[in-house]
Protein backbone atom coordinates (compact mmCIF):
# COMPACT_ATOMS: atom_id res chain seq x y z
CA UNK A 1 0.00 0.00 0.00
CA UNK A 2 1.52 3.48 -0.56
CA UNK A 3 1.42 6.22 1.31
CA UNK A 4 1.82 9.83 0.11
CA UNK A 5 3.20 12.78 2.23
CA UNK A 6 0.12 15.38 2.35
CA UNK A 7 0.83 18.66 0.90
CA UNK A 8 1.20 19.92 5.07
CA UNK A 9 4.11 17.85 5.16
CA UNK A 10 6.08 19.16 2.31
CA UNK A 11 8.38 21.53 2.71
CA UNK A 12 6.36 24.87 0.57
CA UNK A 13 7.96 28.30 -0.02
CA UNK A 14 6.17 31.63 0.20
CA UNK A 15 8.53 33.11 -2.58
CA UNK A 16 11.72 33.83 -3.72
CA UNK A 17 13.16 36.87 -4.61
CA UNK A 18 15.97 38.56 -6.62
CA UNK A 19 16.43 42.36 -5.95
CA UNK A 20 18.72 44.73 -7.39
CA UNK A 21 21.40 46.72 -4.56
CA UNK A 22 18.43 49.29 -4.09
CA UNK A 23 15.54 46.95 -3.10
CA UNK A 24 14.10 47.17 -6.72
CA UNK A 25 12.54 43.93 -8.34
CA UNK A 26 14.72 41.75 -10.46
CA UNK A 27 12.77 38.22 -10.72
CA UNK A 28 10.15 37.42 -7.98
CA UNK A 29 7.63 34.47 -7.58
CA UNK A 30 5.23 34.48 -4.65
CA UNK A 31 3.26 31.06 -4.17
CA UNK A 32 1.59 32.28 -1.18
CA UNK A 33 -1.60 34.14 -0.78
CA UNK A 34 0.17 36.26 2.12
CA UNK A 35 0.34 38.61 0.19
CA UNK A 36 -3.01 39.36 -1.81
CA UNK A 37 -2.18 42.67 -3.85
CA UNK A 38 1.22 43.74 -5.75
CA UNK A 39 1.36 47.01 -3.18
CA UNK A 40 1.48 44.57 -0.55
CA UNK A 41 4.18 42.04 -2.12
CA UNK A 42 5.99 45.57 -2.89
CA UNK A 43 6.03 46.85 1.01
CA UNK A 44 7.03 42.73 2.13
CA UNK A 45 10.10 43.62 -0.51
CA UNK A 46 10.86 46.75 0.43
CA UNK A 47 10.37 45.09 4.50
CA UNK A 48 12.75 42.50 3.85
CA UNK A 49 15.72 44.70 1.86
CA UNK A 50 15.55 47.46 4.65
CA UNK A 51 16.13 44.60 7.64
CA UNK A 52 19.25 42.82 5.44
CA UNK A 53 20.89 45.48 3.76
CA UNK A 54 22.88 46.66 6.40
CA UNK A 55 24.27 42.63 6.92
CA UNK A 56 27.57 41.17 5.48
CA UNK A 57 25.49 38.02 3.80
CA UNK A 58 28.65 37.83 0.94
CA UNK A 59 29.98 34.95 2.06
CA UNK A 60 27.59 32.75 3.53
CA UNK A 61 23.82 32.75 3.60
CA UNK A 62 22.00 34.44 6.59
CA UNK A 63 18.94 33.62 8.73
CA UNK A 64 16.39 36.22 9.59
CA UNK A 65 12.61 36.78 10.78
CA UNK A 66 10.05 39.49 8.79
CA UNK A 67 6.78 39.68 9.78
CA UNK A 68 6.78 36.08 10.99
CA UNK A 69 8.38 34.59 8.16
CA UNK A 70 11.89 32.87 7.89
CA UNK A 71 14.13 34.14 5.38
CA UNK A 72 17.27 32.86 3.77
CA UNK A 73 19.27 35.26 2.01
CA UNK A 74 23.01 35.58 0.35
CA UNK A 75 24.21 38.73 -1.75
CA UNK A 76 26.45 38.80 -4.92
CA UNK A 77 27.54 41.66 -6.12
CA UNK A 78 24.65 43.88 -6.73
CA UNK A 79 22.28 40.97 -6.57
CA UNK A 80 20.70 40.00 -3.53
CA UNK A 81 18.56 36.84 -3.44
CA UNK A 82 16.11 35.29 -0.81
CA UNK A 83 13.99 32.77 0.34
CA UNK A 84 10.88 33.26 2.24
CA UNK A 85 8.96 29.78 3.91
CA UNK A 86 6.82 30.38 7.32
CA UNK A 87 7.85 30.58 10.81
CA UNK A 88 7.95 26.64 11.24
CA UNK A 89 9.52 25.73 8.01
CA UNK A 90 13.25 24.49 8.29
CA UNK A 91 16.37 26.68 7.69
CA UNK A 92 18.10 23.88 6.12
CA UNK A 93 15.56 23.32 3.55
CA UNK A 94 15.01 27.20 3.06
CA UNK A 95 19.08 27.55 2.90
CA UNK A 96 19.25 24.55 0.24
CA UNK A 97 16.83 26.21 -1.76
CA UNK A 98 18.46 29.45 -1.88
CA UNK A 99 21.71 27.49 -2.40
CA UNK A 100 20.38 25.49 -5.33
CA UNK A 101 18.66 29.02 -7.10
CA UNK A 102 22.38 30.73 -6.77
CA UNK A 103 24.48 28.05 -7.79
CA UNK A 104 21.78 27.68 -10.99
CA UNK A 105 21.93 31.50 -11.64
CA UNK A 106 25.55 31.08 -11.53
CA UNK A 107 25.91 28.56 -14.29
CA UNK A 108 23.33 30.12 -16.64
CA UNK A 109 25.54 33.63 -16.53
CA UNK A 110 28.82 32.14 -16.66
CA UNK A 111 29.72 33.24 -13.36
CA UNK A 112 28.88 36.70 -14.04
CA UNK A 113 26.46 37.44 -11.68
CA UNK A 114 25.48 40.83 -11.67
CA UNK A 115 22.54 42.89 -12.41
CA UNK A 116 23.25 43.70 -16.03
CA UNK A 117 23.51 39.96 -16.59
CA UNK A 118 21.09 38.85 -14.62
CA UNK A 119 18.39 41.09 -16.46
CA UNK A 120 20.07 40.63 -19.77
CA UNK A 121 19.41 36.59 -19.01
CA UNK A 122 16.32 37.42 -17.22
CA UNK A 123 14.17 34.73 -18.86
CA UNK A 124 17.03 31.96 -18.17
CA UNK A 125 15.96 33.15 -14.60
CA UNK A 126 12.52 33.10 -14.18
CA UNK A 127 12.67 29.32 -15.70
CA UNK A 128 15.22 28.67 -12.98
CA UNK A 129 12.62 29.58 -10.59
CA UNK A 130 9.79 27.56 -11.95
CA UNK A 131 12.37 24.20 -12.17
CA UNK A 132 13.01 25.11 -8.34
CA UNK A 133 9.48 25.55 -6.75
CA UNK A 134 5.85 24.47 -8.25
CA UNK A 135 3.12 25.98 -6.36
CA UNK A 136 5.38 26.73 -3.36
CA UNK A 137 6.64 22.96 -3.45
CA UNK A 138 10.55 22.37 -3.88
CA UNK A 139 10.80 20.15 -6.93
CA UNK A 140 14.55 20.25 -7.19
CA UNK A 141 17.67 22.25 -5.51
CA UNK A 142 21.01 21.11 -7.57
CA UNK A 143 22.05 24.01 -9.19
CA UNK A 144 23.42 21.87 -12.01
CA UNK A 145 20.68 19.83 -12.38
CA UNK A 146 18.08 23.06 -12.53
CA UNK A 147 20.75 24.73 -14.69
CA UNK A 148 20.56 21.96 -17.42
CA UNK A 149 16.93 21.45 -17.17
CA UNK A 150 17.21 25.77 -17.93
CA UNK A 151 19.48 25.07 -20.72
CA UNK A 152 17.43 22.45 -22.57
CA UNK A 153 14.22 24.55 -22.52
CA UNK A 154 16.08 27.90 -23.59
CA UNK A 155 16.66 25.94 -26.98
CA UNK A 156 14.09 27.40 -29.11
CA UNK A 157 12.92 24.49 -31.49
CA UNK A 158 11.07 26.34 -34.02
CA UNK A 159 15.22 28.24 -34.76
CA UNK A 160 16.29 27.57 -37.99
CA UNK A 161 18.63 25.07 -38.32
CA UNK A 162 21.98 27.34 -37.85
CA UNK A 163 20.58 29.51 -34.37
CA UNK A 164 19.01 25.58 -33.39
CA UNK A 165 22.80 24.30 -33.68
CA UNK A 166 24.55 27.40 -31.72
CA UNK A 167 21.79 26.53 -29.15
CA UNK A 168 22.85 22.98 -28.80
CA UNK A 169 26.38 23.82 -28.06
CA UNK A 170 25.78 26.28 -26.02
CA UNK A 171 24.03 23.85 -23.71
CA UNK A 172 26.65 21.31 -24.37
CA UNK A 173 29.28 23.67 -23.24
CA UNK A 174 26.75 24.55 -20.39
CA UNK A 175 26.87 21.24 -19.30
CA UNK A 176 30.86 20.42 -19.91
CA UNK A 177 31.23 23.64 -17.39
CA UNK A 178 28.45 22.62 -15.28
CA UNK A 179 30.21 19.18 -15.04
CA UNK A 180 34.16 20.71 -14.29
CA UNK A 181 32.57 22.62 -11.77
CA UNK A 182 31.28 19.75 -9.86
CA UNK A 183 34.48 17.87 -10.04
Amino acid sequence: MATFLSREACPTLKNILLLDSEGKRVAVKYYSDDWPTNSAKLAFEKSIFTKTQKTNARTEAEITMVENNIVVYKFVQDLHFFVTGGDDENEIILATVLQGFFDAVTLLLRNNVDLREALENLDLILLCLDEIVDGGIVLETDGSIIAGKVATHSMDDGAPLSEQTISQALATAREHLTRSLLR
